[in-house]
């Protein structure tokens, strides 16, 4: 079952409001501290003082400040103060009407809604209005997650891939990047397979910058799928990914290695992978599917247990070993399997 996330807000994908709105032309000076600016202040100072400026805004009549704030309660986590201000100007401004969106389908600071969530996205994709241009690549991709998952639209494989193939508009790097790995996933599934289509979608993916992607890609030239089997391009891909924080890639990595001989540089990766904690979270930082996540630290685990049972690039332990074994089996019960399959067969 693919797990997909909401796509972030375009306009502050991967920026800070608070600087965002010190920047503003009309932000006054003196309400930092004289010579300081705002990097050089405490984020709690910094943002009592990007407060105070959003809410005299407000009370000037200005309603992009109203989304501004909630834009700032909302990457706070304050989800009911932040949705309160979207619900404000939703009618007027697009962003807070995305956000509203996101909210309600994801169930943030509010009861999940998954009916209202679809209705925000569809008002933003259908809409004339330029202030809405910029969104309705994230709205597609949001409103394929919810045919592809059913919740909110009736289930449907087929409209999915229409929203999805409307936001990754043919591998468009300013798209929906979330839209085209989703489609380079969707076409690697039993019922929809078309594996050039997949490794195509998983490419255009990768080059614009999907860390997922580039780890799936590592995978499909590792067994020769939808592409002829390239073992250097496999690893340059596990390589690449693992560097930027591709759990998976990780894993893979490791198998890589392993499987190469290379025991003591396959155990040095394995240690580090194994010992990672809140494996969910580490994934959502880095923009990946948190259950992929937790598939590379299974496989890393169990190629450091059995490492440590043959005493492979690292004294034999073979206490040690079983409870790596076990741990494994805890993190992802199919990778376990497989790879014990593996192991009965020779094949590790």
């Amino acid at each position: 079952m693919m797990t997909l996330l909401s796509e972030s807000l375009p306009k502050f994908h991967g920026r800070n409001i608070l600087h965002t709105v010190c920047r503003l032309p009309c932000f006054p000076n003196d309400l930092l501290n004289e010579g300081t600016n705002s990097a050089g202040r405490s984020r709690y100072e910094l943002m009592e003082t990007v407060q105070k400026f959003l809410k005299q805004r407000i009370k000037d009549g200005d309603k992009q400040a109203v989304f501004l704030l909630g834009q700032m309660y909302f990457e706070e986590g304050w989800y009911e103060d932040a949705l309160s201000l979207f619900e404000k100007v939703k009618d007027e401004d697009y962003q807070a009407l995305y956000q509203a969106g996101v909210m309600y389908y994801d169930g943030l600071g509010t009861k999940e809604d998954t009916g209202k969530g679809v209705e925000c996205m569809k008002r933003i994709l259908s809409s004339n209005n330029r202030r809405a241009s910029h969104l309705k690549y994230a709205a597609a991709y949001n409103l394929g997650r919810a045919c592809f998952e059913g919740y909110g639209m009736p289930h449907s494989d087929a409209e999915a891939e229409r929203y999805w193939l409307i936001a990754a508009d043919n591998g468009n790097p300013e798209a929906s990047i979330h839209a085209q790995t989703a489609l380079g996933m969707y076409y690697s599934r039993p019922s929809n397979k078309d594996l050039q289509k997949a490794f195509s979608w998983h490419s255009e993916a990768c080059g614009n910058g999907s860390l997922e992607s580039q780890g799936a890609l590592g995978v499909m030239y590792l067994h020769g799928i939808g592409t002829k089997k390239d073992l250097e391009s496999s690893i340059e891909c596990f390589k690449e990914a693992a560097e930027r924080g591709n759990i998976y890639a990780q894993g893979q990595l490791v198998a890589c290695y392993y499987h190469r001989k290379l025991y003591t540089i396959a155990v040095e990766l394995a240690k580090r992978v194994v010992v990672y904690e809140n494996i969910d979270q580490l994934a959502k930082a880095t923009d990946c599917i948190p259950l992929f996540a937790r598939k590379g630290v299974a496989m890393a685990t169990f190629y450091l247990a059995r490492c440590l049972q043959l005493g492979l690039g690292i004294k034999q332990d073979e206490a040690s070993a079983r409870q790596y074994y076990s741990k494994a089996c805890l993190l992802d019960a199919n990778v376990a399997s497989d790879l014990h399959y593996d192991l009965i067969y020779s094949k590790i």
